[in-house]
């Protein structure tokens, strides 16, 4: 069910306890949070990681793999890909200023199915399931960090209640920091289901082999 060749998914908790510290921020760890950074270094710390994780769990996995279940769950990987990406452009775009999802959710099916980017990620090969969270999570690390180079954790979003209370920046990546928690959760099971892959973190120097996400650098395009 992979579709490359990748390292026993045991070995890497195997020699972990070897290995030094994980160095933040570096080429081998680039996952690894901030010890001490500002709040805002903190928060989007703690997101990235959890992008990272999660692109391990789902990643280099043929169609089958993208698809597996457990139990009576419709949640697979291939599904939560998908899912993803559209969270991440309807917080970083909509939530964030209000603007239009991107052009690569036009002609979707929510009016029909409020679940489409679930449902319709069955439908979708492992290429554009790849495709559809790495550009998503490029757009999103872009209009974050310009977001927080212009006001800070403090200033307000388009997002509000029905009484007009606006969120604030600081808000809007808890959320997601919640959003990936739950589904990176997800996404150990429904890998470890797969081919046995488990672990919190990738190990050093991993980098995807599957879809857009790697550059010619070797680094996930947008981080």
């Amino acid at each position: 069910m992979t579709d490359a060749d990748t390292t026993h998914p045991d070995s890497a908790a195997t020699d972990a306890a070897a290995r030094p510290d994980p160095v933040p921020g570096s080429d081998e760890t680039p996952w690894e949070p901030p010890l001490a950074g500002t709040e805002a270094e903190a928060l989007v710390g703690a997101l990235d990681r959890l992008r990272w994780t999660f692109r391990y769990k789902a990643d280099g996995l043929d169609a089958a793999g993208l698809g597996q279940r457990i139990g009576r769950s419709t949640l697979t990987l291939g599904r939560l890909l998908k899912h993803l990406a559209v969270a991440e452009d309807h917080a970083f775009h909509t939530k964030l200023d209000g603007s239009d999802l991107p052009p690569v959710w036009d002609g979707n099916g929510w009016d029909d199915d409020p679940d489409w980017e679930l449902t319709s990620a069955d439908g979708d090969d492992p290429a554009q399931l790849y495709g559809y969270w790495d550009d998503a999570v490029a757009r999103s690390r872009r209009r974050v960090r310009a977001a927080l180079q212009h006001g800070g954790l403090d200033q307000e979003v388009h997002a509000a209640t029905d009484a007009g209370e606006h969120a604030n920046l600081r808000r809007l990546l808890c959320d997601m920091v919640e959003e990936y928690g739950r589904h990176t959760g997800h996404a150990d099971l429904l890998r470890e289901a797969v081919d046995g892959r488990v672990g919190e973190d990738p190990p050093p120097g991993w980098r995807p082999v599957s879809g857009r996400g790697v550059s010619r650098q070797g680094r996930p395009s947008g981080s």
